[in-house]
């Protein structure tokens, strides 16, 4: 005797709670990501939807699910419509979302060198090539190197002469005051004027429905880390870092700041881990070892990634076409789309932003 819809809608409830999400290793059920499960006869359709891109992974779980329904007696014929919605999630209280962007992730260091850059610039390419709405936010005033990791030229437009057009390159969008001035021409500006250009840059520029705004900040923990912290609603905080004690020291720093302003740390992301020698491919932890894991069991945050210290990083970000984007399917790139989709992960489990689904209340005078 075949099983009635109301014993196949269970026996499938049933089959997707066995299945388990490749990237956050959860139930389609119980994590809520499967919608609209109906039974027409021998027919079910459903949604999966997820909410982190994941393009290198959508036929994947549609290749599952359709084969794991499959099996249940009744059912011939399945439609597994897989698809990404990214939301808003809550930041700082008291801080309102910026129209445009979704979601803003800030990439910080306690020091200089560590790679931050490189990694800001990476995790965004590295978001949209999973399929999300990405830009990126070059916060450094004082040293912009965003528009030749990304090997833009030229100048933003404007529309209306009171806000700018973001620049393009590699499918993100990008605004940074590298731009907007000569590359030789130093910022020779005191604290209130980088803070105010920081916040033009960011309010003026006309960003186009961005699910992460990715704001790569200067090092330490000055004027422009604490108006991020104050005024621009943080979603969550990429910490960079090396291995060696020096670097953990400063990032432990940055992290605590963080931490006082109520922003969420996503997790951190160890650069220069281990040198791989080119000639004979010796490694060798030349910066110490496991720094950034043991800062991450200190604070009980997330341990996103290590990246080695490769000359293929330095070389393909000084040519403006980032590891990401350069050697799409390589190893290095393989652990930015990682990181990338860790982050994304830790972001979908925030609680939503609801404001915009509230009505404005206006109270006349009659």
């Amino acid at each position: 005797m075949s099983n009635t819809a109301e014993q196949i809608q269970q026996h499938v409830q049933h089959a997707l709670r066995e299945l388990l999400d490749p990237v956050t290793d959860e139930n389609f059920i119980d994590a809520k990501f499967a919608k609209n499960i109906k039974v027409e006869g021998s027919m079910v359709s459903l949604e999966i939807v997820l909410p982190y891109p994941g393009k290198s992974v959508t036929n994947e779980i549609r290749k599952q699910v359709v084969e794991r329904l499959k099996k249940i007696e009744g059912v011939e014929n399945v439609s597994a419509n897989v698809y990404t919605k990214i939301v808003s999630h809550s930041a700082q209280r008291g801080v309102k979302l910026i129209p445009g962007i979704k979601n803003i992730i800030a990439v910080a260091s306690g020091k200089g060198g560590v790679g931050k850059s490189t990694t800001a610039v990476n995790l965004a390419l590295a978001l949209a090539a999973e399929g999300a709405v990405v830009g990126i936010l070059d916060a450094d005033i004082y040293g912009p190197s965003q528009p030749m990791m990304l090997g833009i030229t030229g100048r933003p437009q404007s529309r209306d002469g009171k806000t700018m057009e973001p620049m393009e390159a590699h499918g993100i969008q990008a605004m940074s005051v590298g731009f907007l001035i000569d590359p030789e021409t130093p910022m020779v500006w005191r604290g209130p004027m980088v803070t105010q250009a920081l916040e033009q840059l960011l309010n003026e520029t006309r960003w186009n429905d961005l699910d992460y705004l990715v704001v790569d900040l200067p090092p330490g923990t000055g004027d422009i880390q604490l108006t991020l912290a104050q005024k621009v609603p943080v979603t969550g905080a990429v910490i960079v870092t090396t291995p060696q004690d020096i670097a953990l020291l400063d990032a432990r720093k940055g992290l605590k700041m963080f931490e006082k302003v109520g922003v969420p740390i996503i997790g951190v992301v160890e650069n220069m881990a281990m040198h791989i020698c080119s000639n004979c491919g010796h490694s060798e932890h030349i910066f110490g070892q496991g720094g950034g894991a043991k800062m991450a069991k200190d604070y009980n945050i997330d341990m996103l990634g290590s990246l080695p210290l490769d000359v293929s990083i330095r070389e393909m970000t000084d040519s403006g076409r980032p590891t990401v984007v350069a050697d799409p399917d390589g190893a290095i790139a393989k652990i930015y789309k990682d990181i990338a989709r860790k982050c994304a992960v830790k972001i979908a489990k925030q609680s939503q932003d609801r404001t915009s689904a509230f009505p404005k209340i206006v109270i006349q005078n009659t």
